[in-house]
């Protein structure tokens, strides 16, 4: 059965024709995946399927989403970005070949009550684990990773966590954008985290970033939180994390609103 796939104009000025026919063909292309959108799964045997190619710096990962959640495209981010993203790497530090399975921060917005204020919260979790750029062990090393950015560990969530200078969230027309981080040498902050597309946020949860002006950032590995359909299980989630040693977290100031 034909591969039900869109490529578009852009992506296969990108990859060439060549690789863009094999794609389209079916040779380079695996059935089943996961969304790099939605991070659900996806058959590009049965649904419409779109080839979404992110490129830094140096390096270029080819990913595939539901044709309902993004159209095929050419996504522009950093480096470090991409690198973190990458879920395994071979020890020349070449990229392994882009596979569905490779690693995609998921974010989740909700609002966290610490000590009896609301406080708007984003919880970040890789869809697999984070190893170091250039490493071959099979480990997971990003909370390692985000502690050594300033992120601090949380045993309990009793307090707010202090303010991580250089960090912020991105905010627009009551959507959000992404996470900011500093960039290199003093320059202009770089995205650690852009959504696809921008994200709509609760009516409530944006009313407390505007009385807070800033947002909390919750950091787990893979496996550790899930998708929670209900702030409150959210809460027991981000709770649970936490006594297991497995959360992070930071303040950031609201950029935009």
């Amino acid at each position: 059965m034909p591969r039900m796939l869109d490529v578009s104009d852009d992506v296969r000025a990108e990859i060439g024709d060549e690789e863009a026919d094999r794609l389209l063909a079916g040779e380079n292309t695996p059935g089943s995946y996961d969304c790099t959108s939605c991070r659900t799964p996806g058959d590009s045997e049965q649904e419409r399927t779109s080839t979404v190619l992110f490129i830094g710096d140096e390096t270029a990962v080819l990913a595939f989403a539901h044709a309902t959640c993004l159209p095929s495209q050419v996504v522009q981010v950093t480096e470090e970005q991409l690198q973190g993203a990458v879920r395994s790497i071979h020890p020349d530090g070449a990229p392994a070949p882009a596979a569905p399975e490779q690693a995609v921060l998921g974010v989740t917005s909700g609002l966290v009550l610490i000590n009896g204020d609301l406080h708007p919260a984003l919880v970040v979790e890789p869809t697999g684990p984070i190893v170091r750029p250039g490493s071959i062990d099979v480990g997971d090393d990003f909370l390692p990773l985000l502690i050594e950015q300033g992120f601090m560990p949380v045993t309990e969530l009793n307090a707010v966590p202090p303010v991580l200078h250089g960090w912020s969230v991105l905010l627009a027309m009551g959507q959000l954008h992404a996470v900011l981080q500093p960039g290199t040498g003093g320059g202009s902050p770089v995205a650690w985290w852009q959504a696809h597309q921008a994200l709509q946020v609760a009516d409530s949860w944006r009313a407390a970033a505007n009385k807070h002006q800033q947002v909390l950032l919750f950091a787990a590995p893979v496996g550790s939180i899930g998708r929670q359909p209900r702030e409150d299980l959210l809460r027991d989630a981000l709770d649970k994390a936490a006594a297991n040693g497995k959360l992070v977290a930071a303040a950031m100031p609201l950029a935009g609103t």
